[in-house]
């Protein structure tokens, strides 16, 4: 199988090579594709519903199960609680305290993880009768108890607490929401305040209401004989109660009538993030579905960097550092999503951009060559997955839960081969409804908002609808204004009130900061010295290894990372100046007043540093909320916000015990432990 597949690349590299003569006017006459040969799984139901997939591989001495509840999708009074029930799956069962269950797991060298609707494990096939054993054992007879849910609940509250500071995450949200509606289940989300409401019992009820085997699906894949799995399945499955959730009747999604920006204002974004979506009825069963596929991957699937969306918004303007597209299909609701994140000065100008490329699908023919390689391009992906044995299973699964022919998979090859120019054109005017699209633009108003109310497409101006975090649609927000007596010296005068005085203030030469961070459960520990005639020195280490340093000496200073001492740009410097003093409030420079804006929910005035550092001050209490730098990296621009909060007096003088740094997606939240004032500072520390 493998040799024919080589041989047909060669063929086809041999008739697209760089000396051939190609008359690009023409599309190529598609070749035979390869014939498929797949493998069919062993299967079985058990008396209660269940079925059980096995595919036996026994080069390996490895086994993989995955137990699948294909509900069909429900929403639900409190929308956290299936992030609940997934949370507390594996917490401890009715027979196996939590700490027991999760050691014999490590003992065994097995993998085990479940969901509010799934379950899978792995491990060496010697050890799978009793992981198997396990994972049912967690699946089937979780003990959900207070202590663990009040825990859990907490944590999930503080993750979505986070999520709410992530622009990328909201836009996401949002776009789901007004795609589908807040009640159907693809739309709702969870909140802290759904979060928050969510009891116990909820989580009981949702599970004894959906974890039912009348619509699973058990498949086994490894080192392993389908008679002995037969008999693990009775074993540890054939109790499990018979039955199906109830189905709810799913809300009409429907498109918006005309095309419409809408904004999320987000007054502390430091860049825009992009969803121009519309939604589509359409099924992998469809005789569309293979035209789609071939479509999207030439306007943006995969991020490759030939599409239309990648090559014009990222290799020829760098407005991003991609652009994708996506169409689903599935069997209950979908939609087209052309998505990017870019910087805010650009922002109109990459929406008219996406628009001119999804407009170009519609109405030009694709390049033969084009098509040519997105077809290539889905062959190499096939063939990779089908030396994988779990893609016996996962076709036959696909084919049972998406009411597929039995020959989807044997003749996909067959059907991308057969796609044409005319059937891109054809679909692209159909699913990506460019009369009926909303363009999702989660960012700073302040500074998009006026380019955006004055994009034209199609010859019309595209109507701008503003909408909050929630998905609620809210009034366009308005410009604060600074009264004309405030001024940068009297917002630093009111921040040093704040924190202590003036007088308490003068009193410090110097400050030493101890915090600690959790990140993906490890302790991230910063120590950082400043002294007040502005000198720095700031070590991040993880176990006790220190991870980086940063040394600054009131004029020049280094990064030491990975074992590499890499000086400071002169940018680092200007930087470093600000930052190495803990109040560099107490002098009054080049500084000017920008204006007001929201920084978590709380007015802030906004005092611009230099051209690359900005500081925010509470209006009403005078505190420091936030700082941001803007920096420059690789041709991208990207501002790099830090937050202020939970001030305590430390010798008279208040400093912030909670400090919060974004970087990308991740979040990270320090929690100060010990501030020394005028001690634990040496000339040694700041020498290079």
């Amino acid at each position: 199988m493998k040799n024919n597949f080589l041989a047909l690349f060669a063929l086809l590299f041999i008739a697209t090579g760089v000396n051939a003569q190609i008359d690009r006017s023409q599309q190529p006459e598609p070749g035979p594709a390869p014939k498929i040969n797949l493998g069919e799984p062993d299967e079985f139901t058990l008396d209660n519903g269940l079925t059980v997939m096995v595919v036996e591989n026994h080069k390996l001495p490895r086994v993989s199960a995955s137990l699948i509840i294909d509900n069909k999708p429900h929403a639900e009074a409190k929308p956290a609680t299936a992030d609940l029930v997934s949370a507390l799956m594996g917490t401890g069962t009715e027979n196996i305290s939590k700490d027991d269950f999760n050691e014999e797991v490590d003992f065994l060298g097995a993998r085990i993880s479940f969901g509010a609707e799934r379950a899978s494990a792995s491990s060496l096939s010697k050890f799978f009768p009793r992981v198997m054993e396990l994972m049912a054992e967690g699946a089937l007879r979780p003990k959900f108890t207070q202590e663990e849910f009040d825990a859990e609940k907490n944590k999930q509250i503080e993750g979505l607490k986070s999520m709410n500071k992530d622009v990328g995450a909201i836009a996401s949200r949002v776009s789901a929401a007004l795609a589908y509606g807040a009640k159907h289940p693809y739309g709702e989300f969870a909140t802290v305040e759904n979060t928050e409401q969510v009891e116990l019992q909820d989580v009981k009820d949702f599970y004894n209401n959906y974890f039912k085997p009348g619509n699973a699906y058990l498949v086994v894949v490894g080192d392993v004989k389908t008679k002995d799995v037969k008999k693990l399945a009775k074993k540890n499955f054939g109790d499990w109660k018979a039955g199906a959730p109830n189905e709810q009747e799913l809300p009409q999604v429907a498109n918006v009538d005309g095309t419409q920006i809408n904004l999320i204002d987000l007054p502390n974004a430091v860049q825009s993030e992009l969803r121009i979506q519309n939604t589509i009825n359409l099924k992998m069963g469809d005789k569309d579905y293979f035209p789609v596929l071939v479509a999207n991957r030439i306007l943006g699937g995969s991020g490759s960097l030939g599409s239309y969306l990648n090559a014009n918004l990222r290799e020829d303007k760098g407005y991003t550092y991609g652009a994708y597209s996506s169409t689903g299909a599935d069997k209950y609701a979908s939609r087209f999503v052309a998505n990017a994140s870019v910087r805010n000065a650009v922002t109109d100008s990459a929406v008219v951009e996406a628009l001119k490329e999804i407009k170009r699908i519609r109405t030009e023919k694709v390049d033969p060559q084009v098509l040519e390689d997105a077809k290539n391009k889905f062959a190499g992906s096939f063939v990779l997955r089908l030396e994988r044995p779990s893609t016996i299973a996962n076709y036959a699964l696909n084919i049972k839960t998406n009411d597929l022919s039995e020959d989807f998979h044997k003749t996909f090859l067959e059907k991308i081969n057969a796609v044409t120019q005319e059937d891109i054109k054809r679909v692209a005017n159909k699913y990506y409804q460019t009369d009926n699209m909303r363009i999702i633009v989660a960012g700073k108003a302040s500074e998009i908002a006026e380019n955006l109310e004055k994009i034209e497409f199609n010859g019309k101006t595209i109507p701008v609808k503003y909408f909050n975090k929630y998905g609620e649609e809210v009034e366009k927000p308005q410009e604060k204004q600074v009264d004309a007596s405030v001024t940068v010296e009297k917002v630093y005068q009111d921040y040093l009130e704040a924190i202590g005085g003036r007088d308490a203030v003068e009193k410090v030469e110097s400050v030493v900061m101890r915090a600690e961070a959790t990140v993906q459960g490890m302790a991230l520990n910063l120590i950082m010295k400043r002294t007040t005639n502005g000198k720095l020195n700031q070590e991040v280490s993880v176990g006790g290894n220190v991870m980086s340093k940063q040394v600054f000496n009131g004029e020049s200073g280094f990064v030491m990372a990975q074992g590499q001492k890499i000086p400071y740009t002169e940018d680092q410097v200007k930087t470093a100046k600000i930052d190495a003093n803990p109040f560099p409030e107490l002098k009054v420079g080049n500084e000017t007043l920008e204006g007001i804006e929201t920084v978590e929910g709380t007015d802030a005035y906004v005092i611009a540093l230099n051209e690359n550092y900005k500081a925010y001050y509470s209006v009403d209490s005078g505190l420091k909320l936030q700082t941001m730098q803007t920096v420059s990296q690789g041709g991208q621009t990207m501002s790099i916000p830090t937050g202020y909060s939970d001030y305590q007096a430390v010798e008279g003088v208040k400093f912030p015990f909670k400090m919060t740094q974004a970087a990308g997606p991740q979040t990270f939240e320090f929690t100060v432990n010990e501030i020394l004032i005028n001690e634990g500072v040496s000339p040694e520390d700041f020498e290079e």
